[in-house]
């Protein structure tokens, strides 16, 4: 049975991770009225949807379960054994059948000289797409939208915090957060939209905060994490951005683009030496808990000789210069 949604209200979501990487969230119909639960009862699950008494492996901060009672209305499909186990809704169940509908699809849609289906390592679905420039890697993930709820576990906006201000900070909550199928056991917690929307507009104040993080975006593309797969990626970089928005909320701290930029690159060297990096919405999530140590400390190493000697010259379409 189809779980993709075809309504225009639901649509997939693309985000670049690097210049040949891409992360593609494809929203699920038939799940609507989303209900938290008060309780925590975690369940453990072999990749294949069998349920056991104890964990493979703990879960994160960001995971959680998902029971199909948590929503008001939900499609049959969604109480069948191919996507739900005793209740619950297990993300490598969910994950099958995405996989099996993305096999039949790419013949279907003649696209076979164009697309093919990567080899899976762990619970990732990944196909290879040809461009008329280059060969990009798309990793596709089953996504169930929650609009108009926000996740306890994310405690945002913290207290006595000036930004993003508090009409800002409504508005997003507003638009909910994502459980993503990213994970054999438990979903993950998502916030593109929220991340997406506290940078629309940001700089409306004159501030560098984008052309910032334009720049870092481009000097770790060619010069820090070049390659198909960085241990940084283009989502990292706007954590440490969110981050420095909170701790330097006045406009003034964002005129001067050079110190600007250079405040980002200590901080984003302070998170590679130290292997840790706050995720912005769930402050005790780690987003390097699993980066590869050895790449980390090469990157470290290059950030730490260029804030020996910085230079910005990298594009005439950044209006920069070399500051050494």
């Amino acid at each position: 049975m189809v779980l993709l949604s075809g309504r225009r209200s639901l649509h997939p979501c693309i985000q670049v991770l690097a210049p040949s990487q891409l992360l593609v969230t494809v929203p699920l119909c038939g799940l609507t009225g989303f209900r938290q639960k008060s309780s925590r009862r975690w369940r453990y699950y072999t990749p294949s949807g069998v349920r056991l008494l104890t964990p493979v492996i703990e879960p994160e901060k960001r995971h959680q379960w998902l029971e199909v009672e948590q929503f008001q209305k939900s499609s049959p499909h969604w109480h069948e054994s191919d996507v739900n186990f005793q209740g619950d809704l297990v993300p490598a169940r969910v994950l099958s059948v995405f996989q099996g509908l993305l096999h039949r699809a790419i013949p279907s849609c003649n696209l076979s000289d164009r697309v093919t289906m990567m080899e899976s390592v762990g619970s990732a679905t990944r196909v290879n797409v040809e461009t008329s420039v280059n060969m990009v890697e798309v990793e596709m993930v089953p996504m169930v939208e929650i609009p108009g709820c926000w996740p306890r576990k994310a405690r945002w906006p913290r207290f006595f915090k000036r930004w993003p201000a508090k009409d800002r900070a409504r508005c997003v909550k507003s638009f909910g957060f994502d459980l993503i199928a990213r994970k054999n056991y438990h979903w993950e917690l998502s916030f593109l939209r929220a991340e997406r929307l506290l940078l629309e507009g940001i700089d409306e104040d004159g501030g560098c905060r984008m052309k910032c993080l334009r720049v870092l975006r481009q000097l770790k593309e060619d010069v820090w994490c070049p390659g198909t797969r960085p241990v940084i990626t283009c989502q990292h970089l706007q954590m440490v951005l969110l981050w420095e928005c909170e701790r330097n909320p006045s406009t003034k701290s964002w005129l001067n683009f050079a110190s600007c930029f250079l405040r980002l690159v200590r901080r984003l060297l302070k998170c590679s030496r130290q292997r840790f990096l706050r995720h912005y919405f769930i402050k005790r999530a780690n987003l390097l808990k699993y980066a590869d140590a050895t790449q980390l400390e090469m990157l470290a190493d290059k950030l730490a000789r260029f804030l020996e000697c910085p230079s910005l010259n990298i594009s005439a379409n950044h209006g920069c210069s070399s500051a050494c």
